[in-house]
C-alpha cells in the first residue's frame, strides 16, 4: 500500500531556528520572538496536529524529545527513520551534526517491542564519507510500483541514493531542481507529494527538459492524476503534503493551512476527488523550522506484535 493509518511523531523539547541547516534550507526564517515563545507556539501546533489526526482515525504514536542534548529539528523525524512492510527499518545519513542526535536507540527499542522488526538498515555510517540521504525528505517512494524519486542536493547524494534504491528493490529516478532564485531544492518532499492515485509536483523547479518529460511519463504510467504546482506555491509548502488512511480505510490528504490557502480552486477540487483534506495551522513550525506537515510525520508500515495473555 502507498499509505498507512499508523504514524509516529516526536514532541519537541527545544524547537528553534537551526543555524546548522539554514544554509541549505531557504524555507527557514529567524524569528524576533524569544526561544521560549517559539517552543511554546511550536508545542501548541504540534499538539493540534496530533489531536486532529487522532480525531480523523489515524493511529498516532508520540515520542517525547529528550531535553538534553538540545535538538532544534527533532520535530521532523521523517529525515532520520523510515519503516517498511516485512519488518524493515532504515536509519539515514544526516548532513547537520546536531540532527544526527535525533537518531535515538530508545525509540528503536520501543518500536522493536511493539512491532515485528526483522532488519534494521543503518546508512548513518556514510556520514563519515560526507554522503547524505535524509529519509523521506530526500526520497519519495512509490511503494506500489517500486519507484524512488530524489532531487539531488547537498543533503541527497546521488551515488548513495542509487545504492539505497537498488538495495530495497526500487528503480531510482533522480533529477536536479532549483527554486526561482536558482538555489538548489534541499529536499524532494517540498516539491513532490505522491499519493495512491495522484501526485503533486513542481515541474518548474526541474532544470532539465528531458528529465521533466521523463518523470511526467513515469508518473502517467502509474495511472496517477498529475497535479502541477508552481514555484510560488512551493514556498507555501503546497508540495509538502502526505496521504494517510484512517481506521476505516478512508483516504486523508494532510496539509498545512498555508499550503491549502495557496492552492487554486481547481487544484483543491482535484485533491478532494482523491481524499478528505485535513488542514492544520503550523505557521511557526513552517517559518522557523523550514518544514511542513509531511516533515513532521514518520509513517509506520510495521506489523504489530501480538501480545500473549
Amino acid at each position: 500500500m502507498q499509505s498507512t493509518n499508523s504514524i509516529f511523531l516526536v514532541k519537541p523539547a527545544s524547537f528553534a531556528f537551526n543555524k546548522q541547516t539554514a544554509k541549505s534550507n531557504v524555507f527557514q526564517n529567524e524569528a524576533k520572538i524569544s526561544e521560549n515563545e517559539i517552543q511554546k507556539r511550536a508545542l501548541i501546533e504540534f499538539n493540534k496536529l496530533a489531536k486532529t489526526l487522532t480525531q480523523h482515525g489515524v493511529e498516532v504514536l508520540i515520542f517525547d524529545d529528550t531535553v538534553e542534548p538540545e535538538k532544534p529539528d527533532a520535530i521532523f523525524p521523517n529525515n532520520w527513520i523510515s519503516t517498511h512492510s516485512q519488518g524493515v527499518i532504515i536509519l539515514y545519513s544526516m548532513m547537520a551534526k546536531n540532527r544526527r542526535l535525533e537518531r535515538r536507540e530508545d525509540i528503536l527499542t520501543d518500536l522493536k517491542r511493539k512491532y515485528k522488526i526483522k532488519k534494521v538498515i543503518d546508512l548513518s555510517i556514510f556520514e563519515n564519507e560526507k554522503k547524505y540521504l535524509e529519509g523521506t525528505g530526500s526520497v519519495i517512494l512509490d511503494r506500489i510500483h517500486k519507484l524512488a524519486f530524489a532531487c539531488i542536493s547537498p543533503r541527497t547524494d546521488k551515488k548513495l541514493f542509487k545504492e539505497y534504491a537498488k538495495h530495497i528493490g526500487y528503480e531510482p529516478i533522480y533529477f536536479s531542481a532549483n527554486d526561482d532564485n536558482g538555489k538548489k531544492i534541499y529536499h524532494t518532499n517540498v516539491i513532490m507529494t505522491l499519493g495512491t492515485h495522484f501526485v503533486v509536483i513542481c515541474f518548474d523547479a526541474i532544470k532539465s527538459r528531458f528529465k521533466r518529460k521523463f518523470i511526467k511519463e513515469k508518473l502517467l504510467q502509474t495511472q496517477r492524476t498529475v497535479l502541477e504546482i508552481n514555484q510560488q506555491q512551493v514556498k507555501y509548502f503546497a508540495g509538502n503534503m502526505l496521504e494517510l488512511k484512517n481506521s476505516k480505510g478512508e483516504t486523508l490528504i494532510v496539509m498545512s493551512s498555508s499550503a491549502y490557502k495557496i492552492l487554486k480552486p481547481t487544484q483543491k477540487k482535484i485533491l478532494k476527488q482523491n481524499g478528505k483534506l485535513v488542514i492544520i495551522n503550523i505557521k511557526t513550525i513552517e517559518s522557523i523550522g523550514g518544514g511542513s506537515v509531511r516533515c513532521m510525520i514518520a509513517e509506520n508500515f510495521l506489523e504489530k506484535n501480538i501480545t500473549k495473555k
